[in-house]
């Protein structure tokens, strides 16, 4: 019986030995996921950070302007003016009203008994 026990012991002690060889595996190839996802990510925001250079240069004011009057006549484009903004009164916000009204419609047109 002893014996046994003393087998039994041995025994798990090989299976815990096993699994923490595997959990340290598990772990390192964890850690170099990581630092590859790391890498991968530094080198999107460098492309990134170089992408809106690229756009803040493509946006120039001075750049644009030039661009709208070598494509006047066939943009049809006009200088903006202050007349050509509206005031913020003038917007219409629609009711609590007008969107019950809005979702009835919509229920009732996709109902089956309205459906021919």
């Amino acid at each position: 019986m002893r014996g046994f026990a003393s087998f039994l012991a041995a025994l798990a002690v090989i299976g815990l030995g096993y699994w923490a060889y595997h959990q340290n595996i598990l772990t390192q190839h964890s850690i170099r996921e990581v630092e590859q996802l790391q890498r991968q990510i530094g080198v999107e925001r460098e492309r990134l950070s170089v992408l809106r250079a690229e756009w803040a240069y493509l946006n120039r004011p001075d750049r644009l302007r030039e661009l709208a009057d070598l494509n006047f006549e066939r943009l049809g484009l006009m200088p903006m003016t202050p007349e050509h903004f509206g005031d913020v009164h003038q917007v219409v916000y629609p009711t609590l009203l007008d969107q019950l009204i809005d979702e009835a419609l919509i229920d009732s047109a996709s109902s089956p008994e309205m459906l021919p």
